[in-house]
């Protein structure tokens, strides 16, 4: 569940006031273990309360809460890292990327925003530990305002899952290494999409471990990187597939197959049809078969993809 944090002007913004940040350089990035006392007790305070708040469907974006309260179900709200943004610099929007490195410098994380105005800004993430679901929290605070009325606002925020069939995103790195030794490379090319997802709520924050993931995945020979679109023979038809992805639609490790409808609209008869195409894919990549729950088929018909159907990979012949 997304609220767009891409263009932070636009939001109406909720207030959080706290101690002003202390002053740090410009286009900048300061990581938690590097926060100063004050900056860091402010910015865990405003990131608690807003992730309980979130776990509690804040009045205040109830929409957009409501959708994720089965990732935060049975879950208690734990901070994970803290990053405080300085681009007061800035003469405009501009796309801007802060580097935030540890103390020694061995580490570094890297936070990309697109047409981020001048301001000073922080990122706070958060997970729901225990949760079935492993609800995870990503969060960016505005500092806005001047005197008595300065203080954190919320500029954007994100709620993704953090768990997959009772696994998390180091698990599904660990089986798609395994997977792409065992010679199952669309397998194991999902797994690592699944690994991706799974281990960062934001698709703004890039750090080395990423940055090996995307290296491993990018060296599976054989992989859906360069298949679409994909012709599949099926007796006297043949099926186009114009993309596979990764779909969490249902909390289940699915993917969704789009692909080119004959233009029949009665439901049965798209039923009828969803289920070959699935049908076809799966005896062209059975490897899928045993690492994931199921498909989702996509009709796509005057290049408007619509959703068919979901079903178990046991319940597709």
């Amino acid at each position: 569940m997304f609220l767009c944090w891409k263009n932070l002007a636009a939001l109406a913004v909720v207030p959080v006031l706290l101690a002003a940040p202390s002053v740090v350089s410009a286009t900048s990035c300061t990581t938690q273990a590097e926060l100063l006392s004050l900056d860091r007790d402010a910015l865990a305070a405003a990131g608690g309360r807003m992730a309980v708040a979130v776990a509690q469907q804040w009045d205040g974006i109830r929409t957009v809460v409501e959708g994720s309260a089965p990732l935060m179900k049975g879950g208690q709200v734990e901070l994970r890292n803290l990053y405080l943004l300085d681009a007061s610099t800035l003469t405009g929007p501009a796309d801007t990327q802060f580097f935030c490195s540890n103390a020694n410098g061995a580490l570094t994380v890297t936070i990309t925003m697109r047409a981020l105005p001048p301001g000073r800004y922080a990122v706070v993430l958060a997970d729901a530990a225990g949760a079935p679901l492993g609800g995870q929290m990503g969060f960016i605070l505005v500092y806005q305002g001047s005197g008595n009325s300065a203080g954190w606002k919320l500029g954007g925020l994100t709620v993704r899952q953090g768990m997959l069939d009772a696994h998390d995103g180091v698990w599904w790195w660990s089986h798609a290494r395994d997977l792409a030794k065992s010679d199952a490379p669309w397998a194991a090319w999902y797994s690592y999409e699944a690994a991706r997802t799974l281990l960062v709520p934001v698709d703004f924050l890039s750090s080395p471990n990423l940055e090996k993931l995307g290296s491993e995945q990018l060296q599976i020979k054989s992989s859906p990187q360069d298949a679409f679109p994909l012709t599949l023979p099926d007796g006297p038809r043949t099926w186009k597939i114009d993309a596979v992805r990764l779909d969490l639609t249902l909390g289940q490790s699915d993917l969704g197959v789009s692909y080119e409808s004959t233009g029949v609209t009665d439901p049965a008869a798209l039923r009828t049809e969803a289920m070959a195409v699935l049908s076809a894919f799966l005896k062209t990549h059975a490897g899928l078969r045993e690492n994931f729950h199921g498909l989702w088929a996509y009709a796509v018909k005057d290049g408007k993809p619509a959703p068919v159907m979901e079903l178990p990979m046991a319940q597709i012949p």
